[in-house]
């Protein structure tokens, strides 16, 4: 829908006044009739429904319109600005017999028809709409979008995707329009017809990048692998220089065992300045699990990682992560854990990580330092009490890892082999104080719940 800019002040004296003869009028003298006096009344208020309008005093306005009417009910514009006033106040049946009757009173004024349009559109009334629109279409090109748009609305696809064609045929594809006709295939099922436009798009303009990717996307998506092979290698040799089409180059070359032709389309994806971070982060994460498989290209993977430098999202990082911790590079591993945790600092996930990796690698200090902040966060989690008190018993401050166990314990809930954890750090705790009894106390029960599993 067209929203227009209905300009009262200019057109309301053709509208409503006569127009005025300024030539030997006497300004003083008194007129002999009650003319006078009706235009006074009509336009007190008219300009008082326009004013409670705009304070959103929408009773009140419809009170003047109708006084109005009844001083002059030949107007058109009174019927407008009720029909207005009424669809505010949810008055739909009033609001389109107004509207109607301005339309019947100035059948080719386009704001009216437009407003018309509007209401019937907001109502899903979409026959009336679409006999309504087809009014105004000789107005602007513009409310052929719109009919289109009611077609699909209305499951007219045949009408819709012949309007379509016309109009791209006409000003050319737009991205509006092609959320249409995309929408009319989903419904449909129409995937063949998908394929044979964009197919025809590409003879037409063998020029366009995008007609090449979007044909790729849709036969990938209708399980064509070669045919979208083909047309992405005949995108390359048309525009070399293309780093969108690696997006798909990179998966085909991979299924296709070409292990240097992928980790080619795979840098250029990585350095791209043309492609989104997720789609960067799908990439990396196949090259992360065919590396996993083939380990003689990691130099290849941890080059493509460097190359994406400060772009890296926490997701890409913490796959990364991820995928040092199965090759059992803890230090590797820790490093995009932190740099994952600096761009979402609140992720529990990596938090353990994190804290876990200090414990193995031997950072006691900073796995004191964090898991005692983090606990501030999160003071219900038993595994960052357990954290903390494993590395305070580390640092030689029993005192405090004993404090800190005895508290976790009473956030455990089914989880024997982290009690188990818990009860042998206490007993380590107490041995460190010189607390024999209480040492074998927890020594015992991490024992007897051992034997029990």
């Amino acid at each position: 829908m067209k929203h227009k800019i209905y300009i009262f002040f200019l057109i309301l004296g053709m509208l409503i006044f006569p127009q005025i003869s300024y030539a030997q009028v006497d300004f003083n003298k008194k007129p002999d009739d009650d003319l006078g006096d009706v235009e006074d009344k009509f336009q007190e208020f008219f300009y008082e429904a326009l004013k409670q309008k705009g304070i959103e005093n929408y009773d009140r306005s419809i009170e003047s319109l109708l006084k109005c009417i009844e001083l002059d009910s030949s107007v058109p514009v009174l019927y407008y600005e009720l029909g207005k006033n009424y669809n505010k106040l949810k008055n739909f049946e009033a609001a389109e017999e107004a509207l109607k009757k301005a339309v019947g009173k100035e059948p080719d004024n386009e704001w009216f028809l437009d407003e018309l349009y509007g209401f019937y559109a907001s109502q899903n009334d979409y026959d009336k709409a679409v006999k309504t629109v087809k009014q105004l279409v000789k107005y602007h090109p513009d409310y052929k979008e719109d009919l289109a748009s009611l077609y699909l609305r209305s499951k007219k696809y045949d009408e819709a995707l012949k309007l379509l064609d016309e109009l791209d045929s006409k000003f050319g594809i737009s991205k509006s329009r092609d959320w249409m006709r995309n929408q009319i295939y989903e419904e449909t099922g129409r995937k063949k017809d998908q394929i044979e436009n964009l197919e025809k798009r590409i003879e037409s303009r063998p020029d366009k990048e995008s007609n090449y990717l979007a044909l790729i996307f849709r036969y990938s998506e209708n399980n064509e692998k070669a045919k979208a092979f083909k047309t992405a290698k005949e995108l390359l040799k048309i525009n070399p220089n293309s780093q969108l089409v690696h997006l798909a180059l990179y998966k085909f070359y991979l299924d296709d065992n070409d292990a240097e032709k992928a980790i080619e389309s795979m840098k250029i994806v990585v350095k791209s300045n043309e492609i989104k971070p997720e789609a960067k982060l799908k990439v990396l994460t196949d090259f992360v699990t065919f590396v996993g498989n083939n380990p003689q290209y990691e130099a290849d993977l941890v080059e493509a990682t460097a190359m994406v430098g400060n772009n890296n999202n926490s997701k890409t990082l913490i796959e990364l992560g991820q995928y040092y911790l199965t090759k059992k590079d803890k230090k590797r591993a820790l490093e995009y854990f932190e740099a994952a945790l600096k761009l979402e600092p609140n992720n529990f996930g990596v938090l353990r990580n994190v804290l876990l990796l200090y414990i193995d690698l031997q950072k006691y200090h900073l796995a004191e330092e964090k898991s005692s902040e983090v606990l501030q966060k999160y003071p219900s989690q038993p595994l960052f009490y357990l954290i903390n008190g494993v590395a305070l018993n580390q640092l030689k401050q029993p005192q405090k890892a004993v404090e800190a166990l005895e508290t976790g314990l009473d956030y455990i809930i089914d989880d024997t082999k982290m009690e188990i954890d818990f009860y042998n750090q206490l007993s380590k705790a107490y041995t460190l104080l010189n607390n024999t009894a209480k040492a074998k106390t927890f020594s015992d029960k991490a024992k007897q719940l051992e034997s029990s599993n």
